[in-house]
């Protein structure tokens, strides 16, 4: 009893935890707990911002808002890769002004008021980002335009263009954030009137030499000694400069699962077992969903556009004899195989400007329909039919005509793919997600030919056999691996494969050569030990990894054995380029010549003209001799100067002073710093506030 007494007076804290999860584990679903837990848990966040966490769950939705924002923006929902990448950018972008930045800009005293939004946003004075999406047709920024649209938001029962509305605002407020924080820099970094006569005086100052170089050469000075203790000196002297990044050094070896030849040859016989059903059905749409890898597109194609998926296939569709109803025979591209049909031939315009009028309110139909009527009767022309409906809302100002712009089949808005066929100052009614409109196409470009086309599409893939025996030789290499760096090296040599080094390899790293999407060789590499071995990693179904974990490199400061060898390198030329220069100095002691010292130590004389300590045409020279020629006086024989190839004896034979560099380009570099400096606020309030991007753990 005395020891259970003892238990719950020092343990009965733990215990009571236990217990508790134990019971919470039992009342509530694992999924949910799980949850729960990883929402506690810093290893679920995205990042961290001026000490703000970003958890996972918090990042996707600021990332669905953008989503919607891009696709009303764009008016398109067709999202690749690259796409998500750059929307992702765009929300993490958006946190960062959030918790960092516009909070940072606040801290300095910048304002934004009420007021300033108004004008920036339905005002005269309307930011960039406003006056670009409310345009009219003519390009002009219309500020009723913005009035219409904000009139519209409560009658959307999706919420997007609230979402869009709350996009632009918040873009127009964070951006005069940054415009006036970047003016705080540019205009209290002051260039008086002594600064810029010295600066035009510098870059107008050239220098012409004559100078005798002593190379150092390859072969390393057994004289020159550089210690432990030196190379540690310098380093600690130095620490600011080695920062690194957590990275890991990493071999790997790949098998590609590619078909083989039987598995070529049983595609091509798939097709040419398919071709005449595929050049006589009536239902392509189906055949090709059943068939192809390609769905039959709706797509209209100019001369050109279909060398992207086969120049052979773009010659035969636009042949000058190729007609509709023409197929194909079967085309052959690597490891895929194409018959194209010409379904339909047509001059038509690419691109049409399109108006609208977005109905609201009840019985939109009804009012769509009799509005419409009126028109086609010739009782008023479409430019009045705004006023029409809002006298029969009873209103002045809704159903205002719109413009939506040019639009094209890659630039369409969700639901109005009709307009290209539409007839030019000829309204028709549209109901798309958004809603009701009454839609008018106002002008076309001029008609090339184009042609619709089905493309029946197989690309050879690996059978199950062939998958099979890659996975086998993968599998072997595995078993022969496991256990270490040793075992790793030793399969790689018994087997004669390669293997890939990849050093320095960062968390966000995702391709491996040209294999891209391999994040998962990486978040391997982050989470094992080092001389480790990676079981099979299979990316994209196609390609079997085995990875080894060379070497582990934490963030912070580089370890002096990293770098301990460059270090060392630094010192070792820093004291040979004294040595030479020092032997240099005694060998021409009392020398007034040139010539006679170029002679002593067997070199040649060379020239450079018009060197300027501030220009960049000088840079092809050795940088610590720009610095020696800029405070040399004439005719004088100076050095020697221990450069960073070699050791020099110069003189300067001419200066000038000339006056190609104005004012107006002193002016100009200003400028350009400035901007340069703006550049680097943000990085620089990241570095001050252990700023984390750890999204590449997730995406």
């Amino acid at each position: 009893m005395a020891v259970l007494q003892k238990i719950r007076v020092k343990f009965g804290l733990a215990i009571s935890i236990i217990i508790a999860l134990a019971l919470l584990s039992f009342i509530i679903d694992p999924g949910t707990l799980q949850s729960a837990m990883q929402t506690m848990s810093s290893k679920y966040d995205v990042g961290k911002i001026n000490g703000k966490s970003i958890s996972y769950t918090d990042f996707l939705e600021d990332v669905e808002k953008y989503t919607t924002v891009n696709e009303m923006l764009t008016g398109s929902s067709v999202q690749d890769q690259e796409s998500q990448a750059s929307i992702r950018d765009a929300a993490w972008q958006g946190l960062i002004d959030k918790y960092l930045f516009v909070k940072s800009a606040k801290d300095a005293g910048i304002v934004v008021g009420e007021d300033e939004m108004v004008d920036l946003t339905t005002g005269a004075n309307p930011s960039a980002m406003v006056a670009q999406i409310f345009a009219d047709e003519t390009g002009v920024y219309d500020p009723q335009n913005v009035v219409n649209f904000v009139r519209t938001i409560p009658d959307d029962a999706t919420g997007r263009y609230q979402t869009l509305w709350d996009y632009i605002q918040n873009s127009v407020y964070t951006q005069q954030f940054y415009n006036k924080y970047a003016a705080l820099f540019t205009y209290s970094d002051v260039q008086n009137k002594t600064m810029l006569r010295r600066a035009i005086e510098e870059n107008n100052t050239t220098a012409d030499i004559e100078f005798v170089m002593v190379p150092y050469g390859f072969d390393t000075d057994s004289t020159i000694v550089v210690t432990e203790q030196e190379i540690r000196d310098y380093y600690e002297a130095h620490k600011q400069f080695y920062n690194q990044q957590a990275s890991r050094d990493i071999e790997y070896i790949v098998y590609e699962v590619v078909p083989s030849d039987n598995d070529i040859a049983a595609t091509l016989d798939d097709v040419n077992g398919l071709y005449e059903e595929f050049a006589t059905t009536d239902n392509m749409r189906s055949f090709l969903t059943k068939n192809s890898d390609r769905a039959l597109s709706n797509y209209w194609y100019k001369s050109g556009e279909l060398n992207t998926v086969s120049a052979d296939v773009n010659d035969f569709v636009f042949a000058p004899e190729t007609k509709t109803g023409d197929v194909s025979p079967v085309i052959r591209d690597a490891n895929t195989f194409y018959v194209a049909k010409v379904m339909d031939v047509a001059d038509r315009a690419d691109s049409v400007y399109v108006k609208h009028i977005m109905l609201t309110g009840e019985n939109v139909q009804a009012t769509a329909d009799s509005l419409l009527d009126v028109v086609k009767k010739g009782v008023t022309p479409f430019s009045t039919l705004a006023a029409l409906y809002s006298a029969d809302q009873g209103s002045a100002e809704d159903g205002e005509l719109g413009s939506i712009g040019w639009m094209t089949q890659n630039y369409m808005i969700q639901g109005m793919e009709s307009v290209l066929d539409a007839k030019v100052n000829e309204p028709f009614i549209l109901n798309t997600i958004y809603g009701t409109h009454i839609v008018v196409v106002t002008d076309k470009t001029r008609p090339v030919e184009m042609r619709q086309v089905a493309l029946f599409e197989k690309s050879a893939v690996a059978s199950q056999e062939t998958f099979n025996d890659y996975y086998s030789k993968a599998n072997k290499f595995a078993s022969l691996a496991a256990g270490g760096y040793d075992n790793y090296r030793a399969a790689v040599d018994s087997l004669g494969i390669y293997s890939h080094p990849m050093d320095n390899m960062t968390e966000g790293n995702a391709s491996f050569g040209a294999i891209d999407n391999a994040r998962e060789v990486t978040r391997w590499a982050f989470d094992a030990k080092k001389n480790a071995v990676s079981p099979i990693i299979t990316v994209d179904n196609n390609y079997f990894f085995v990875a080894t974990l060379k070497d582990i490199h934490k963030e912070g400061t580089t370890p002096i054995r990293d770098i301990a060898s460059d270090i060392k390198t630094a010192i070792y030329l820093d004291k040979q380029g004294e040595k030479v220069a020092a032997e240099i100095a005694e060998q021409i002691k009392g020398m007034t010549d040139l010539e006679e010292i170029a002679e002593k130590l067997n070199a040649g004389v060379s020239t450079s003209n018009g060197i300027a300590f501030s220009s960049l045409t000088s840079q092809s020279l050795d940088p610590k001799l720009i610095g020696a020629i800029a405070s040399a006086p004439e005719n004088t024989i100076c050095g020697p100067v221990a450069g960073t190839i070699g050791a020099y004896v110069f003189k300067v034979v001419n200066r000038d002073t000339g006056e190609f560099y104005t004012e107006d380009d002193a002016k100009n570099y200003k400028n350009q710093m400035n901007q340069y400096y703006t550049q680097m606020i943000l990085p620089v309030m990241e570095e001050a506030t252990n700023y984390k991007d750890n999204r590449t753990r997730f995406f």
